[in-house]
């Protein structure tokens, strides 16, 4: 009866150990199987049996992970204190560096982020920072990378969050942004008056020289009538004062509405004056 239950209880063992032994690494994971702590061979996704007690897998992840430098204060080369809060993303490309070569990649990562940040916006000036974060992203990025080559760790890429400048320098910066959109505000109305005022006065231009040639064409128009009718008269009442004196009394007075009575002879010679005109027309 003894025997049989310490037989029970080794089987128990037995299978508790053999659990033990299991591990099951993750297609998102890396890892490392270490004997007596000495470092023996690499584990792959999938399962994998240890020796309990012996043996120890420690898991890497290698998919693409982020870390977040915390805001830090940094003096530009212009002197100033700006604030400045980044993102950097990086790979695990080998889980034994990473694992022996530094304490915790994470950590050293950070912290060579910080550093390299103060290090590349301190060769700039605050309005250069702002305007070149690509540029600050990547020299970050390339210096990283180079860096940490050593930690089994791939800078993917650096992300600036914000560059921001002390309280007083953001309020002159916003007064001067103010100021400037004011004054392009100012010369887009000036442009457009002027645009206005310019049409106005080809209007009135146009205007005017449409007047003066209609009263230069009325003015022709009088003055060749003028000429065709000296001229009719000049044929057809030359030495004939008196019936030329008669015309013009009843043009006169046909001007003035009044009733006249007119001798035959001068209609006809109304009508070949007409005639004459009409034939010089």
């Amino acid at each position: 009866m003894l025997g049989s239950i310490l037989a029970l209880v080794l089987l128990v063992i037995f299978i508790v150990i053999i659990f033990m032994g299991v591990r099951i690494v993750r297609p998102t994971e890396n890892a490392v199987i270490e004997t007596l702590g000495r470092f023996t061979r690499m584990a792959g996704p999938g399962l994998n049996i240890i020796i309990p007690f012996i043996e120890n897998l420690i898991a890497i992840e290698i998919t693409e992970q982020m870390v977040d430098v915390e805001p830090q204060k940094v003096i530009t080369k212009d002197n100033l204190n700006a604030e400045v809060d980044a993102l950097v993303y990086y790979k695990v490309k080998d889980a034994k560096s990473a694992l022996y070569n530094i304490d915790n990649h994470r950590i050293q990562l950070v912290a060579l982020s910080r550093t390299t940040l103060r290090s590349v916006l301190g060769q700039m000036t605050l309005s250069e920072a702002n305007e070149k974060r690509s540029e600050i992203n990547a020299a970050v990025e390339k210096i990283l990378d180079k860096e940490t080559e050593s930690y089994g760790v791939e800078v993917l890429r650096v992300e600036i969050q914000k560059i921001d400048p002390p309280q007083d320098v953001q309020d002159s910066m916003n007064n001067i942004i103010k100021a400037e959109q004011q004054k392009i505000a100012a010369k887009n109305l000036a442009e457009a008056a002027e645009i206005q005022a310019d049409g106005k006065r080809r209007a009135a231009i146009k205007e005017a020289e449409g007047l003066r040639q209609a009263e230069i064409l009325k003015a022709e128009g009088q003055a060749k009538a003028i000429e065709l009718v000296n001229d009719a008269a000049e044929k057809h009442f030359k030495g004939n004062a008196v019936e030329l004196k008669k015309l013009e009394t009843a043009e006169k007075s046909l001007a003035q509405n009044a009733k006249i009575i007119l001798s035959s002879d001068l209609v006809e010679k109304v009508s070949r004056l007409a005639n004459g005109i009409a034939e010089r027309i």
